[in-house]
């Protein structure tokens, strides 16, 4: 008998992620989940270079800006709580100093431009389609920065402005580097704080734009969220905020993300990284016993072999 249904995903047959593709990584918190994984087997990826971004008018924003070579200034930010922010990015960017906020954002741009150029597959994971409007400037924000909710507005982005945005990231990546693969997926974390019919509102609108525009050639679709709610249905899947996937559902969906994504000639590979990287973290009884030197010397013949065929990586 079996026990729970299961979502059938067939591999993708070109264009997989090896150990020479670049992998830019941009969205909710999710996303940085798939990102650690890739991180720890040692691909080359560049993950949220503005911190997370939940909704796709951000992600569009952050795209357009890297492309047209933004510039900041003192008027794109403003100091609140002793810290300077910028309402295009995550918090983890601010700064006492404004200098030094300045300086960080045009380094992330000028990264993130980089590797939306040379990237090779470009993952995009949507958190939510509500959204806050700053009263203001009547501009939607990525991120609130602990300001009095009730200077902002909250909306709720329909199908269609959705699909309008997630078409002009498409259009906007197809003219800068046609080549890249877009991987779109949609956060399994709830977002129970807009409320719980307010948060399956939300991911219907995410999920019904994205398969709007999903085309298989250029962009694809990751049932991440479909398999947390089908799959892993049970809480003990989730960490202690019953909100968020726990290290077992995390490694279960990169798991079919590896499976469907990673090509078959990386995964040897990998294999030895995973014996390298726990070789790295072992704490011997005694580091000048002769047993802990001849694994040493094993180890290091490991790391040479891999450094010999992929230099960029670092241990």
């Amino acid at each position: 008998m079996n026990f729970r249904t299961q979502i059938p995903i067939q591999k993708q047959q070109h264009n997989q992620v090896d150990y020479h593709s670049k992998v830019l990584l941009l969205g909710s918190c999710f996303v940085e989940n798939i990102g650690d994984k890739l991180s720890y087997y040692k691909f080359q990826t560049l993950q949220n270079p503005f911190g997370i971004l939940f909704h796709p008018l951000a992600i569009e924003a952050l795209i357009t800006d890297a492309i047209n070579d933004k510039e900041f200034t003192e008027d794109d930010i403003f100091l609140h709580n002793e810290l300077w922010h910028y309402f295009g990015a995550h918090s983890k960017l601010s700064s006492p100093s404004k200098e030094a906020l300045l300086q960080k954002l045009s380094q992330q741009i000028t990264a993130t431009k980089e590797w939306l150029n040379s990237a090779t597959h470009i993952v995009i994971t949507l958190g939510t389609a509500w959204v806050y409007r700053y009263i203001e400037t009547d501009i939607i924000v990525a991120n609130c920065h602990k300001i009095p909710q009730k200077q902002f507005q909250k909306e709720l982005l329909s199908v269609d402005a959705v699909i309008e945005s997630l078409q002009a990231i498409l259009v906007l990546l197809k003219e800068y580097n046609p080549k890249t693969q877009v991987i779109f997926t949609v956060s399994p974390v709830r977002h129970l704080k807009d409320g719980f019919v307010e948060n399956t509102q939300s991911k219907a609108h995410l999920i019904s734009a994205i398969h709007q525009v999903i085309n298989k050639e250029q962009s694809h679709y990751f049932p991440s969220y479909e398999i947390m709610m089908d799959e892993l249905r049970d809480y003990r899947f989730y960490v202690k905020d019953m909100l968020h996937p726990n290290e077992t559902a995390i490694d279960y969906i990169w798991e079919r993300f590896q499976n469907i994504w990673i090509a078959d000639e990386a995964l040897l590979t990998m294999k030895t990284i995973t014996e390298i990287q726990k070789g790295l973290q072992h704490k011997p009884f005694n580091s000048k016993s002769e047993a802990h030197q001849v694994f040493l010397k094993k180890l290091e013949l490991k790391k040479r072999a891999i450094l010999e065929a992929f230099p960029h990586i670092i241990f």
